[in-house]
This record gives structure tokens, C-alpha cells and sequence, in this order.
């Protein structure tokens, strides 16, 4: 991680905050290593229930620090490399590595999100935005197209032809239009607050169940009927032979909290 990202603990809940309100937390290579070694710290570590992902200061994120970009052009152009078997860069990873925690991941937008900012945003598995928040897919002012894995989180919520409008305008566009586009979850004066209220309310699950029910969606959702059936079979037999299950179980018949062991499942 780096000074660019913090992660402050609320209990079970991690909020990762982009922490360079000076420049609306715009994306330099320290954001992009800060991001990433945020998602493994979190990856690593079983008590986490839940991810917010904001911005610190009056945005989201800015997207791309081109001033940045001239000053560290070798480094950055170096990261645009794949090694070894990695199917991301550094900065596809800054946007993809949301979907690789095993636990529910919530962005908190405000302000301004453009470009890179977006792309991280689009990264996570739910979306609060501010009504008046200011959203683009902004890379077509620059030149330039969505390569933070945009390409892929894109195609899950837009028909192609809004996908392709949207990257070739640039159109900037409210939190309001999001949520009638389908890019947000949910429209909220207090995206923060929001967010806070969802993950706690997923924090009273299995932590196994929850695990296993974001790998039940991203493992079968564009796949064919035999191949999802045999995920659910799969995954639902894991959670079967677990102990948090069966706590599940117990505390619902005692009609009790359940009192969950920590996640044994990645």
C-alpha cells in the first residue's frame, strides 16, 4: 500500500479510502500500487465482512493524473506489461481486484468520477451514488478507451450500444441517470452512509455464505445452464459441510443471533 490509500477499520468493515483530496484523488502509480496492495491486504485477512471503497475530500475520483503521467511515463508505460501468468496489468488490476475479494465490495460515489474513477467504481459488486454525483466514462476526451478492465464490468450492466455511446462521447451524466442506466444500485443523499447500512446488514451473514454466493454469480452468470447448475451443486455442498452453517442452523431454531465463526472459505 502506499500514503495514496489508507484502510480504516470499522469492526468487520474495511473502508479503502483514496486519500489525495488535493487532486480529487486523481490516479497516479502510487494510487494504482496503493489500490492493489489494499485488495490483497483485505484478501488475506479472514475477519474482513465487507469492502467500501470511497474517495477522501470532495470526489470520488478524477480518473488519470496525466501531470503524473509525463513525470513517471517510463514506469507507467512499463505497467502496461502482463507477467507471468497474470491476465491483468497494474491498472486493470486497480479496477478488477474488487472482484477477487471474497467478500462483498461497496463503492460510495460522490462528486466527481470519471475515467479510471469510473472503472474502479464499475470494479465493485454494488454502487451508491450521490444524486448530483458527476460520472463519465471520460477516456474518449483524452483520445483515448475504458483499459482499467471497463471492457468487462461494462458489458455486465450496459446493452452494447450504451456501453459504445458512452465511451465514444465521453457524455458526463448524473448519479440520478446512472441509477436509469443501471450503473449504480442505488441513488442516495448519503452514498457513504448507505453503503455503511448494506454492509452492515451483510455483516449479520455467513461470512462463508456470503463468499460463496459473489463467487455463485461471477462463476455463472454468462456460462450455460450445466455449467451454472454445477457451480450451485458445488458451492452449496462447501457451505454444507461447514460450521458456520450449521451455527446458521442452530441460532435460527434458538432463535438467537447466530455467533458466525470467522470466513473459512476464499
Amino acid at each position: 500500500m502506499s500514503e495514496r490509500v489508507r484502510i480504516d477499520r470499522h469492526d468487520s468493515i474495511a473502508e479503502v479510502v483514496m486519500n489525495r483530496p488535493d487532486a480529487i484523488n486523481g490516479l497516479d502509480y502510487e494510487m494504482f500500487t496503493g489500490l492493489v496492495g489494499a485488495a490483497r491486504a483485505l484478501g488475506r485477512d479472514r475477519s474482513v465482512r465487507a469492502v467500501i471503497l470511497r474517495g477522501e475530500g470532495r470526489g470520488f475520483c478524477a480518473g488519470l493524473d496525466f501531470k503524473s503521467w509525463g513525470r513517471q511515463r517510463g514506469r507507467m508505460m512499463r505497467s502496461f506489461m502482463k507477467w507471468g501468468v497474470k491476465k491483468t496489468n497494474l491498472y486493470q488490476e486497480a479496477g478488477y481486484c474488487w472482484r477477487r475479494l471474497p467478500v462483498p465490495v461497496i463503492a460510495a460515489v460522490h462528486g466527481v468520477c470519471y475515467g479510471g474513477g469510473m472503472q474502479i467504481a464499475l470494479g465493485a459488486d454494488f454502487r451508491f451514488a450521490a444524486p448530483d454525483a458527476d460520472l463519465s466514462i471520460m477516456e474518449a476526451k483524452w483520445g483515448l478507451i475504458p483499459d482499467m478492465s471497463g471492457s468487462v464490468t461494462l458489458r455486465e450492466l450496459l446493452p452494447m450500444d450504451q456501453a459504445m455511446r458512452l465511451t465514444m462521447t465521453g457524455e458526463r451524466f448524473s448519479g440520478a441517470r446512472a441509477k436509469e442506466l443501471g450503473l449504480v444500485t442505488e441513488v442516495s443523499d448519503d452514498p457513504l452512509a448507505a453503503a455503511r447500512a448494506l454492509a452492515a446488514e451483510i455483516a449479520t451473514r455467513s461470512p462463508d455464505a456470503v463468499a460463496l454466493s459473489k463467487r455463485l454469480f461471477h462463476s455463472s452468470w454468462t456460462v450455460s445452464e450445466r455449467r451454472a447448475f454445477r457451480v450451485e451443486s458445488t458451492l452449496q455442498l462447501k457451505l454444507l459441510l461447514g460450521a458456520n452453517h450449521k451455527e446458521a442452523v442452530k441460532a435460527n431454531m434458538e432463535k438467537r443471533a447466530p455467533r458466525f465463526a470467522a470466513r473459512s472459505v476464499r
